[in-house]
Formats: structure tokens, C-alpha cells, sequence
């Protein structure tokens, strides 16, 4: 299976753009996703001419066609909350069947640098404000669905170390966070050296937690954000079982390479069918667009047991 083969881009991309939005939109992209009442809703970052960004709310029946987007933000920038001074960008959605809620993580710009903040809601309707979880500068925030001997465990990317990568911390109570651990480190040299950041919230497969995560690198021409895989064993979400050598999905086709940011795949969703293993992997195109790709937990995990084949066959060299 070649590298770009694994996840099969929908012919009608994209999905979403700003002319389908009836509120004031520059650009529509990075979307969160959930199940909701059998249908899929994305929560989508807007960002209007001010720069700023704001959160809606979109509706499908078979998460790929036919939207319905609200007509007013589902969520705004706040100058009184300090925190959403310069508005709200990138959520991720995880479903904690323990509390019957979805919670929203996304992140908050302020004077003091980006946040990572957190609303929990039962309905998309009503949502209950919890802040921001973290010290600036952090990003790409996602919660684990499950406990881990008791604690749940929240993965992020903080500016720490003079690096930008995937942590992961623990809590007992949702409020309080230790036993912080990089999981997934920038590589120097590699397609994913500058910086590496979350994408969907972990998916549990018979193999382990898959993270599919965004990594960047610096070119002459400009930053480059692919797309790559990581699994992490079920019980303890710090040991690393393998990462993809290779990326999986890069910018390629005119909604990728073009718009505000060129070269850009920044998956923040994923919706996994129960029955039929398909992954739909929703995705921001050049900053500008909103995308989806299609693959299936066995093809993620075969691609995976065949990229580490690979690797070390070019390793042993």
C-alpha cells in the first residue's frame, strides 16, 4: 500500500467552505467531530475578516453530504473572559460515557499567548464553561474517553523545552494535572521535525490507542503540515507501541496547497464506524477549507505493521 493510498480523499472536497456559512466567514476549516443523535456534527473554527475565530455548528446525516449550518456562532470570543480575548480556535470532541457528556476542548487566544480550554455540554446546546486547563503556550488538546488506573488523561501540546510536542498529563479530578510525559517528540530531520501536535481524540482499536497526529516541517517555501500515526498500548497510554516513519496524508490537490496557509492537512475529527471499522478523518485544508478522507482501522493498523517493516529494513542498511 503506498504512503498516500491509506486514506482516500472524498472527490467532493471540500465539504464546507466559507460561501456555505450565513454568519460573517473568511474561512471555515479544522473541524471537531462527534456522533449526535445518528447524525455527525462537526464544530467548526470560522474566521472572520477581524481575524478573529469562532465556533458553529454543522449537521449531516451521513457526515459527508448536505450540511446544516447554523446561522449564528455556536460559540464567540469574549474580551471579558481573558482567556477568549482574541477568539477561539481548533476543538476536538471527546464523549465520556462515564459523565453522559461531550467535552470540547479548544484553543483560546489571549494577550498572554494560546490556551488550552474546556466546555463540556450533554446537547451542543447548553455547555458549561471550565476555563482554561493549562499555562500558555498550549494547543491541540484532546481528552482520552477512558480512565487509566483511575485517572483520566489528557493529551496537549505545550511550548516546553524550546520544543513543540505531544504531551501527555494525568488527572484525578479533571482539575488538576501531574506526571506530564512527552509521548511523541519532534525527529530531527524527519518529515515531522519543526513541530508535532494532536489531531482527533485517541481511537481504541484491538491493537492498541491510535493517534493520528500533524506534523510540520520548514521548508524554503514555507512550513509543510502532513499528517502521521502513532499506537499506544490500551493500559498505559505512555508506552508507545510503534510510529509511522512515513506520513500518511500530506497537502497535495489545489484546497490543500492553496489558501491562507499553503500546504496544509490539520485533521482535528475523526468519526469511526462501529460496524464497518471506516475512519472518516475531517481535516482543514490550507487553513481555509473544511476536508475528509476516508480509510479503516484494519488498513490504519496494516499500514502500520508495514511501515515498521520498512523502517527497519532502510535502518539496517
Amino acid at each position: 500500500m503506498g504512503t498516500h493510498a491509506l486514506f482516500k480523499r472524498y472527490e467532493g472536497n471540500p465539504i464546507i467552505t466559507a460561501e456555505d456559512v450565513s454568519c460573517e466567514a473568511h474561512t471555515v476549516f479544522n473541524p471537531a467531530a462527534a456522533k449526535f443523535e445518528n447524525k455527525v456534527i462537526l464544530v467548526l473554527r470560522v474566521e472572520e475578516q477581524r481575524g478573529f475565530s469562532y465556533l458553529i455548528r454543522a449537521f449531516s446525516e451521513d457526515g459527508i453530504n448536505n450540511w446544516k449550518i447554523d446561522d449564528k456562532p455556536f460559540m464567540i470570543h469574549e474580551p471579558q473572559m481573558g482567556e477568549q480575548f482574541w477568539g477561539l480556535e481548533d476543538p476536538r470532541i471527546t464523549y465520556m460515557e462515564e459523565f453522559d457528556q461531550y467535552y470540547l476542548t479548544y484553543v483560546s487566544f489571549a494577550p498572554g499567548g494560546p490556551q488550552l480550554s474546556l466546555v463540556t455540554t450533554r446537547d451542543f446546546e447548553r455547555i458549561c464553561r471550565h476555563g482554561n486547563l493549562f499555562y500558555p503556550d498550549n494547543k491541540d488538546g484532546a481528552f482520552y474517553p477512558k480512565r487509566f488506573n483511575g485517572r483520566w488523561a489528557l493529551i496537549h501540546r505545550p511550548y516546553a523545552r524550546g520544543r513543540a510536542e505531544i504531551w501527555l498529563s494525568f488527572t484525578p479530578d479533571l482539575k488538576h494535572y501531574g506526571d506530564h510525559t512527552c509521548i511523541i517528540p519532534v525527529r530531527e530531520g524527519w518529515w515531522d521535525c519543526t513541530r508535532v501536535g494532536m489531531g482527533p481524540p485517541p481511537i481504541e482499536t484491538p491493537e492498541g490507542w491510535l493517534l493520528i497526529y500533524h506534523g510540520v516541517r520548514t521548508t524554503a517555501s514555507g512550513s509543510l503540515y502532513r499528517v502521521g500515526l502513532a499506537l499506544f498500548d490500551l493500559d498505559d497510554p505512555t508506552k508507545l507501541i510503534c510510529r509511522t516513519n512515513r506520513w500518511v496524508l500530506a497537502p497535495e490537490t489545489p484546497y490543500e496547497l492553496i489558501g491562507d496557509v499553503p500546504g496544509v492537512c490539520f485533521p482535528c475529527g475523526a468519526i469511526c464506524d462501529e460496524n464497518t471499522r471506516e475512519i472518516m478523518l475531517y481535516y482543514g485544508g490550507a487553513d481555509t477549507s473544511t476536508c475528509v478522507a476516508f480509510s479503516t482501522i484494519d488498513d490504519i493498523l496494516d499500514f502500520i505493521k508495514e511501515d515498521q517493516k520498512i523502517g527497519r529494513t532502510f535502518y539496517s542498511l
